[in-house]
Order: C-alpha cells, then sequence, then structure tokens
C-alpha cells in the first residue's frame, strides 16, 4: 500500500469512527423526555464552544495572524447564515415544529464536514512531516470527534430520524476528513498556512451553530436551567479533554 493511500485511509477512518462513536448515542435515544433532550443539546453546545475555544482557534494562531484568522470566523460565520437561510427557504414547510430540529443537524453537519477536512489536511501533512506525528494528530482528532457526534445526532433524533439513519449521517459528516488528509499529504509543509484559514473558517461555522441554532432549541424544549447548566457543563467537559489530549 502506498504511503498516500495509507494517509487517506487513516483520515477517512478517523472522520468517520470518531464521529461515529458520537452518533452511536443516537441508539441509546429511545422515547427521551424533553428535559433530558434539551440537557443533552445544551451539553452539545457546551462542547461545541470548547472545541471552538481551546482547540481551533488556538491552532488557528499557530498557523496565522490575526487578520487571516478573524475574516476566517467571520467568512465562516457568513457562510452558515446564508446557508441557514437557503434551507429554511428551499424547505419551508417541512421545517416547522419539530422538522427544525433537522434544518439544526443538517447545519451542524456541514459544519463538521468543514471542520474535519482542514483537520485531515493537519494529518497528512503530519504524516509527511513523520509518521508518528501523524498517528499522533489522528488519534487525538479522533477523540475530539466524538462530541461532534452527539450534537449532531441529537437533534435528528428530535427530529423524528430513526437511530440508524441519524448514525449513518454522522459517519458520513466525518468523511471529508479522508479528502484533507489526501491533500495534506499530497502538498506536505506548505499545508499549514492553508490550515489555519481552514480552522478559523471552521470554528466561525460552529459559532454560529452554536449560538444561533443548538442554544436557543435546548431552551425551546425546556424552558428550566436544565440546558444552561449542561451547557457550562459540556464547556468544562471540552475544556479538559483539549487540555488532556
Amino acid at each position: 500500500m502506498s504511503s498516500l493511500l495509507r494517509t487517506t485511509l487513516v483520515g477517512f477512518l478517523v472522520g468517520v469512527l470518531g464521529t461515529g462513536v458520537g452518533g452511536s448515542m443516537a441508539f441509546l435515544l429511545r422515547n427521551p423526555s424533553k428535559r433530558f433532550l434539551s440537557a443533552i443539546i445544551g451539553l452539545s453546545s457546551g462542547l461545541m464552544v470548547a472545541i471552538v475555544t481551546f482547540e481551533l482557534i488556538p491552532e488557528a494562531f499557530m498557523l496565522g495572524n490575526t487578520f487571516t484568522i478573524s475574516a476566517g470566523i467571520a467568512i465562516g460565520a457568513f457562510l452558515a447564515s446564508y446557508l441557514d437561510i437557503l434551507i429554511s427557504h428551499i424547505h419551508k414547510k417541512s421545517f416547522n415544529g419539530r422538522q427544525g430540529y433537522i434544518k439544526t443537524a443538517i447545519l451542524i453537519g456541514v459544519a463538521i464536514a468543514l471542520h474535519n477536512f482542514p483537520e485531515g489536511l493537519a494529518i497528512g501533512s503530519g504524516f509527511v512531516a513523520e509518521t508518528r506525528l501523524g498517528l499522533g494528530l489522528a488519534v487525538v482528532i479522533a477523540l475530539h470527534n466524538m462530541p461532534e457526534g452527539l450534537a449532531m445526532v441529537t437533534p435528528m433524533r428530535v427530529g423524528g430520524y430513526s437511530s440508524t439513519k441519524a448514525f449513518l449521517l454522522t459517519l458520513l459528516a466525518g468523511a471529508p476528513m479522508g479528502l484533507g488528509a489526501f491533500v495534506g499529504a499530497l502538498i506536505g509543509e506548505y499545508a499549514y498556512g492553508f490550515i489555519g484559514v481552514c480552522l478559523a473558517f471552521a470554528g466561525g461555522t460552529m459559532l454560529y451553530i452554536t449560538f444561533g441554532e443548538l442554544i436557543p432549541r435546548a431552551k425551546d424544549l425546556h424552558g428550566g436551567r436544565i440546558s444552561t447548566v449542561f451547557a457550562i457543563l459540556g464547556f468544562i467537559i471540552g475544556m479538559l479533554i483539549s487540555k488532556r489530549f
């Protein structure tokens, strides 16, 4: 097996398995209460903010400057906003009431896919530099992708998707990491500057979706403080994961 094919396969498996483990939560969400779902979505929102705060943005700053990172975040948020409007316009009848959570899940899936591409770039360029570095990045990224799978699968289950369909869609969202690993292995050390901009871009999309979709959806499900408490808990857990790995 060529090194390029091996690197691409590693990136693909890391993306699919990472989000897939989080997505497997779909099989545990059997007729959950609205309070429980509100807590899970709140937890997911806290994890998403932690991923952006302690992983994406710091890594982007290591590879770029303040202007390019700020522009990347702004453009990412703008794209997420545009997709939000576009999806709502195309499916304006389909996303009323409970189906609104499907729109949230679609946006999260897009954000995860955008996020996974630059992480795949990092894996691919890491393998070019040193095999041990590439493998280390792959393990860390797989662990960090688990909360993203959870964030995507929960609104899909609330929206009425079956456990199997929700799980398979989370696997699909992880696939772009394989493409990123392929491109990263091709361009090697030249990938790093591009990775910084991509990470900031992905961070902007995730921030928009978290503040504009996940947190409001959690409050819609249950009006109490449970979603806020779990959002803070998710942020703390995400911070601990980031600092540990």
